[in-house]
């Protein structure tokens, strides 16, 4: 048979929710670079005109009428002649709101499609904002039947409630399928991605396209990573992470059906993507809502040498300010290990002590707490006095007070309000504390592409080689005190991220009373980690369902081992019993 070639762009851009004029702008940039490398398409990532996710945005009408005459627009300029355009676009028919991809060709609309899986978990809830558009076969561009499966259309499992999308594709004849994806970063995700995409073409027999986003949006960090197989489930692309990416790629078809072979870039997971997903989402939370800069308190510890770390590789040494809040209470180390960290950075520097303002604090307080006797409420005056300090200066110079909370402590409620926990973004509020150690010692000896931080050993020794214990605070008991990070970031991550009874965990080897005491201080610190500031996401948490508990909630986990259930009392289980009685 005679080859033929199919010519397609994919543009991993990074989109700004609510700049519609700015994600056009960057849709005819990338049509502009498809047209002169010859292509017959230009694709871009789900919802890409309106920026992704758009939450709540989406539903105001101003917002979807602005996103339509967009994309009415860039129909129109597809009269030139040049490459068909597929752009994920809220579409409002038949009074419902769709999650759509629009093909724009020859000056029309020349197709939609809408997603039929709606992602109803952690971050996502659009089960609650979209309508479910029907199983949809493939849209035509130069001749090639084009699937469109959008995102979750190839990830769920099925069940009874799912579209089988790409088996509706491939029976109605599609030859490749293209997938619009919006889907956030988490350690681990690209291999469950390959996994998925290996499973979809084994299904179909068909190439598979993957074009993810890239960038930051509030607390998700989009990596891209696109990538490509061919029908045989060979890697025809691998596009790089954590930066925008415009590539074309040539696809022939002979008796095996179509393949190409583009690039293939080198991937970044475990501690140096988490790190990487750290600097991209603190840079774009930054530039995206418009701050000149940041600053943060510098207390010679590992968290905020980390967090300045992370903020001079996103923005640049001359958008970095660090101030030293030092107490009566702060040891010479920490100072001296402050100043070389500053220094190493390079970036303005200052100390400012505060002992005055607390002093200012207690004498306005002495009066109140007369006959009380001292207790954590003044150590946390410390805490809570450098959050204002820091706040003022943020004010005044209009930065963004970058916040230096660990998860392990914000889980257990070690990290203070008003303190620690509070300013506008932290970039390692989902970094456990070993890990923190982890990645200050990798900043070292490697810094990801693009970073503006310099090269070399920038963290202190000293800050690194600390043992990451916890110090008793005074009025604390050892029943207060928290177990080495070791084992508490370990059981924090069986009761966060994998949500497993006290029981198994204690059955896992660990202490009972220990277990037990790390699930009463998470508990605990529920109403704190509300109140705290927004950072990255690097965890799947679950398998992608957010830890949400109500605040005032009485139940607790004895860590027995709960009874079986005895079915012996149940009249009548069955499922037709429970709908008759349902009407």
């Amino acid at each position: 048979m005679a080859e033929s070639t199919f010519t397609l762009t994919l543009a991993q851009l990074n989109p700004v929710v609510g700049d519609i004029a700015g994600n056009a702008a960057k849709a005819r940039a990338a049509r502009a670079q498809a047209r002169a490398d010859g292509a017959d398409l230009v694709v871009l990532s789900e919802l890409f005109i309106a920026g992704y996710p758009p939450e709540d945005l989406v539903l105001k009408p101003a917002f979807q009428a602005a996103c339509r005459a967009a994309i009415e627009e860039l129909a129109r300029e597809s009269a030139d002649g040049g490459p068909a355009m597929l752009i994920g676009t809220p579409w409002v028919e038949g009074g419902r709101l769709y999650n759509a991809c629009a093909l724009l060709d020859g000056g029309r609309i020349a197709a939609l499609r809408f997603k039929a899986n709606l992602p109803n978990y952690g971050v996502f809830d659009e089960k609650r904002v979209f309508a479910r558009g029907p199983a949809a076969g493939p849209v035509t561009v130069r001749g090639v039947r084009i699937g469109v499966p959008i995102c979750e259309d190839t990830w769920m499992e099925e069940s009874g409630d799912y579209e089988n999308v790409v088996e509706c594709l491939a029976e109605t004849g599609a030859e490749i399928l293209i997938v619009p994806n919006g889907s956030p970063y988490a350690r681990g995700k690209t291999d469950i991605r390959l996994s998925m995409a290996v499973a979809r073409v084994t299904e179909s027999d068909l190439p598979f396209v993957y074009l993810n986003q890239v960038g930051g949006q509030d607390e998700l960090v989009f990596d891209g990573a696109s990538f490509a197989l061919n029908a045989d489930r060979t890697l025809a692309l691998q596009l790089p992470c954590f930066a925008e990416n415009i590539t074309t790629l040539r696809w022939t078809k002979s008796e095996r059906g179509w393949t190409c072979k583009g690039p293939v870039a080198p991937l970044l997971d475990g501690d140096k993507g988490d790190y990487a997903a750290c600097v991209l989402g603190l840079r774009d939370y930054v530039t995206k809502s418009g701050f000149p800069g940041v600053l943060l308190g510098v207390s010679g510890g590992i968290d905020s040498a980390l967090c300045l770390a992370i903020a001079v590789d996103a923005l640049g040494v001359e958008k970095v300010r660090g101030v030293m809040l030092p107490f009566r209470y702060t040891a010479q180390v920490s100072i001296d290990d402050a100043a070389k960290l500053t220094r190493a950075f390079g970036i303005k520097y200052e100390v400012l002590p505060i002992a005055a303002a607390i002093n200012g604090f207690e004498e306005i307080l002495k009066e109140p707490f007369a006959g009380l006797d001292r207790d954590v409420t003044e150590e946390n005056l410390q805490a809570r006095t450098r959050g204002v300090l820091l706040m003022a200066l943020s004010n005044k110079s209009g930065a963004m007070l970058v916040t230096t909370g660990n998860k392990s402590e914000m889980s257990v409620g070690y990290a203070t309000l008003y303190g620690d926990m509070n300013g506008g973004f932290n970039p390692i509020k989902d970094i456990y504390k070993t890990e923190v150690f982890r990645l200050s010692a990798l900043r070292n000896s490697w810094k990801p592409e693009g970073a503006l931080g310099p090269s070399g050993k920038v963290i202190p020794t000293g800050i690194i080689a600390r043992p990451p214990t916890a110090e008793l605070r005074e009025n604390q008991t050892d029943q207060d005190s928290l177990p080495p990070y070791d084992v508490l970031d370990a059981i924090l991550e069986r009761l966060v991220e994998r949500d497993l009874p006290l029981a198994t965990i204690i059955e896992e080897g660990f202490d009972r009373d220990t277990v037990i005491r790390v699930d009463r201080l998470l508990n605990l610190a529920e109403y704190k980690r509300r109140q705290a500031a927004p950072g990255v996401k690097v965890t799947r948490r679950n398998f992608g369902r957010d830890r949400r508990y109500p605040i005032t909630n009485k139940f607790r986990d004895t860590g027995d081992v709960p009874a079986a259930p005895d079915d012996t009392l149940v009249t009548n289980s069955s499922r037709g019993s429970a709908e008759a009685y349902d009407v």
